[in-house]
Formats: structure tokens, sequence, C-alpha cells
């Protein structure tokens, strides 16, 4: 019987502590070739043997068994789910190494994984260079706020910076839903209550159904992709709270496009008189080659953008083709398109140039 040196935590862990010494974001574990990482964009490989389907059986095996829900400890609950393991995500704590999120696909008949790193210390607004009037929005007292971009651009590490602010900031109880829990929030000012899908609450959907009877004044939730989450938290924004959610658009306009155009025309009516704002952020490599700077798009929901929601609610019709220009005459409550901060970033020398938005 062939042995394989991933079914080692201490191999496991040295592995992704070479990749994360490296400046990796992801490590990848798939069949037929080395361990991959991704280093600044790009796809680097380790020079060790070629991956063997029984080395990522092993590996999953090991994660599964070893994997955390809200608290550092092994859930036995997951412990050996190996046969017949597909499209998982789940939370990793690899010892001092740090923590990731895991997920688990099959390619080609065998288990294949990426790795994601989960910074320990939940980041400040300031230091990831958000604007302040994302302050603003995540200190709103009730309605919806909204975190978009294209999958890989740090929504959920937006999302857990917002939530850590009011932790630090105000004595709430503050409810985050998540499929998987990646960023711990410990207690601030605030009491952080936080629910996993599949260990704490059946789905995302249940999971804002039932916060409103959980005493809440912040909910967020890591995706509002699905159309039952969205309109459960239309439900909870409108009782009075506040729910922020991640959404996956690349741009502010194509945000307001899939939430006014995918919704039921009651929803659309009632997402018109709860939305607060929209933040869509993109990585873009700096000038030296450093590493990734944000670039943020922001739309606060003034009387003249409600206005607008409203008439595109009732009419059916679409609202997207005029949001650029509220944005850009909306610089006095802190509104920018992507195309006048990627500028002001060229002009500061960060990023070689200013990127076109798709």
């Amino acid at each position: 019987m062939s042995t394989t040196p991933y079914a080692s935590e201490a191999f496991l862990h040295q592995l992704l502590g070479k990749a994360l010494a490296a400046q990796a974001c992801d490590v990848h574990l798939k069949v037929g070739q080395p361990p991959g990482a991704r280093v600044r964009g790009d796809m680097v490989y380790f020079r060790v043997d070629k991956i063997r389907p029984e080395d990522t059986e092993a590996a999953v095996r090991l994660i599964i068994g070893g994997v955390s829900t809200a608290s550092t400890g092994a859930d036995p609950r997951r412990a050996g789910r190996v046969e017949g393991a597909g499209e998982r995500v789940l939370a990793y704590e690899a010892g001092a190494v740090g923590r990731f999120r895991v997920t688990i696909y099959r390619q080609r008949g065998s288990l294949a994984l990426v790795l994601r790193s989960v910074p320990r210390k939940v980041p400040t607004l300031e230091e990831l260079g958000l604007p302040p009037a994302v302050t603003a929005l995540a200190e709103q007292g009730r309605g919806l706020v909204v975190v978009t971009g294209a999958i890989g651009q740090g929504r959920t590490t937006t999302l857990a910076a917002m939530v850590g602010h009011v932790n630090g900031a105000a004595a709430r109880h503050l409810i985050t839903v998540e499929d998987p829990i990646e960023f711990l929030h410990e207690d601030g000012r605030a009491s952080v209550s936080q629910r996993e899908v599949g260990a704490d609450v059946a789905s995302l959907a249940v999971g804002l159904q039932a916060a409103l009877r959980q005493d809440p004044d912040l909910v967020a939730v890591s995706s509002l992709d699905a159309d039952e989450t969205r309109s459960a938290a239309l439900d909870v924004a409108e009782a009075g709270r506040l729910v922020i959610g991640g959404l996956t658009a690349l741009d502010v306009r194509r945000a307001v496009s899939r939430l006014l155009g995918r919704a039921a025309p009651g929803d659309r009516e009632r997402l018109a008189e709860v939305l607060q704002g929209v933040v869509a952020q993109r990585l873009v490599p700096k000038r030296d080659g450093s590493g990734l700077v944000l670039a943020v798009e922001l739309l606060v929901v003034t009387p003249p953008v409600r206005e607008a929601l409203r008439r595109a609610a009732v009419s059916g019709g679409p609202v997207e083709a005029g949001i650029e220009q509220l944005m850009d005459k909306g610089a006095a409550h802190g509104m920018q398109t992507f195309e006048a901060h990627l500028g002001r970033l060229a002009t500061q020398g960060l990023i070689a140039r200013s990127p076109s938005t798709p």
C-alpha cells in the first residue's frame, strides 16, 4: 500500500507555510502537477513530486477531520466524511501557520483543493484603503448595503472590516451568516454572533429569516447572489435593521442592474426604499510590482439616487444607464467611479496606468 506525505499535518502545514512566506494568497493541490501557489497574480509551482489521487484524498481527509467552525477546534460532526466528497467550502485552522478557506472539488474523477489564506486579524477599513464614506455606510442604522466585485477581489475582507468597525465602535448585537465563516470576530464593544451554513444554520436565507428573532442591530451575510437570500435580506432591512451583504458583480452599474433586474416587482420597490449604498472594488497591481492596491467605486443612495431607483422599480425599466452620472455628481457625498479612483491612483504613482472599466 502506497503512503502519502499529505496524510501528515506537519507536511501540509509546512507546505502552506512556505507558500505564505512567498506571499501566496492561494494554494492549489491538483492531481498530475506539483502543489501550486498564486503569487502576485501568477501561478508558481513547488519543486516536488506531482500530486497523485491518494495525495489529495489524504489531504481532504486530514482537512475535514480538522476543520473548524466559529471556534478554533475541530468539528467532530464532519470528521472522516471524504467518501463522495465533491463541491464543498469550509474553513480550516492550520495550527500556527494560519487560517484558510478551503474549496474542495472534483476534476477528472479525482479530488482537488484550493486553500485561500484568511488573516486571523480582522483588518480595519483604513488599512484596506477604503474611503470614509464606507465607514459611514457601516454606521447606518437600517437598510441594505451591498459590497460587490468579481471573485477574489476582497469582498469578504471588506465585509469583515465593516463588521469589525461596528464591533469596536458601538454597543450592538451583530450577527453574521456565512458559508463558511472565514474571519473570526472577538467581541468588542458589540456582541458578535457568527453562524455558519451547515454547522449552525441550514442556509443563508434561513439564517437571515431567523435573525430578526435574535435581536440584531446589524446582520452581515456572505453572499446575496441567490434570489431567496436577497428577498430575506430585504425583509430584515425593512424591519429596521442594517444588512450588509456580498454580491458578485464587476461594478456598481452591474450590481444595481442585477439587484433590480432579478427581483420580483414587489421586491424591486422594496429595494428602492431600503438600499443605502453599493461598494464595488477591484484589486489592481502596483506599479512597482510589490503587490496590489484596492480601487473602489462607490454609490451612496442620496435623494436623487433613490428617486431614480423608485422610477426604475415602478416602470420596470433600467436605471443603471444613469448610475455613473449620479456617482460623478455625488462626490460631495463620497461617491466615485472606478475611472475617477483609478485615475487618482495613477496620478499618485501607485499604478502604472488607469485601466479601463470593463
